[in-house]
């Protein structure tokens, strides 16, 4: 989800300054389709929330809850600036993060504590997200080879280490590996049916895009791997239909063409002097 107007963050200055990432990467093409980032976030945090720790420590010290929309505008900013920001503000940013993780520490109702800057977890909330926009994009925007999903992987290291996620994915079979080591300890929840009642009736989206909200739900649960769909016991209720589908295809494509001004990739692409379509011009 893109930051909203009431979070401002300049990606024009310092003039010339390189962000994280590479004009030239996958991720700058991945993070600039608004589709995407929402079907992708909504993945990532079923899968976040499938964990047992994570789910404790999202759902009792974030606003979730309370205040969805200012939560994922906020998590969006934070992951514009990690992609899109000069590399002094980006690290600036995600060393704030840091220090918001390390007081965050609890209890899950079965017993088990945790810490929100514990690497393992760390890692896997690396994983989840990172899993989730590729795919999305996969899915819904453009097919992306594998040694581009490979390089999208390995291009977020340098990020997720200043995060703390030391070991995350750095191609598609360490991430196939990581959901191996981590599938046994996934579980249900009501609070992923909880979390998927907000996504779907929040006013998250423009209003004139509200009503394609659950349709956006469901495609991001037609990305999740099947054997967390039945292990979240989530029914053909939350099927993605073929029509549905196509549509959201459709605007995928659209928005991966659009270059609006004010966006944080056209805003880093004139930092660095080069064309506002440079990224939006591509095959």
């Amino acid at each position: 989800m893109q930051p909203g107007p009431d979070m401002p963050f300049d990606f024009t200055r310092p003039s010339g300054e390189p962000a994280l990432a590479a004009p030239d990467s996958v991720s700058w093409r991945v993070f600039k389709n608004p589709v995407a980032l929402f079907v992708g976030g909504v993945t990532a945090v079923l899968l976040e929330l499938a964990e047992p720790r994570v789910r404790s420590g999202v759902w009792e010290h974030t606003t979730f809850r309370t205040d969805p929309v200012t939560r994922m505008r906020r998590t969006g900013l934070a992951a514009m600036v990690t992609v899109y920001g000069p590399r002094s503000k980006a690290e600036g940013l995600i060393a704030g993060v840091g220090r918001m993780h390390a007081r965050v520490s609890g209890t899950t109702p079965a017993g088990r504590p945790y810490r929100a800057d514990d690497p393992e977890l760390l890692n896997w909330v690396q994983a989840t997200a990172s899993f989730g926009f590729l795919e999305a994009y996969h899915a819904y925007v453009a097919s992306l080879s594998a040694a581009e999903k490979d390089r999208f992987y390995a291009e977020a290291l340098p990020a997720a280490r200043l995060y703390g996620a030391t070991a995350a994915p750095a191609s598609v079979a360490a991430l196939e590996a990581q959901f191996d080591v981590m599938r046994p300890h996934l579980e249900a929840s009501p609070i992923v049916h909880e979390f998927l009642d907000i996504v779907c009736n929040a006013p998250i989206l423009p209003v004139p895009l509200r009503a394609a909200q659950r349709a956006l739900v469901r495609a991001a649960i037609a990305i999740t791997p099947p054997w967390l769909i039945e292990t979240l016991g989530l029914g053909p209720e939350w099927r993605l239909g073929p029509v549905d589908a196509r549509l959201i295809r459709l605007a995928g494509r659209v928005m991966d063409r659009v270059a609006l001004p004010e966006t944080p990739a056209v805003q880093a692409c004139r930092r660095l002097g080069l064309p506002a379509n440079h990224l939006y011009t591509r095959p």
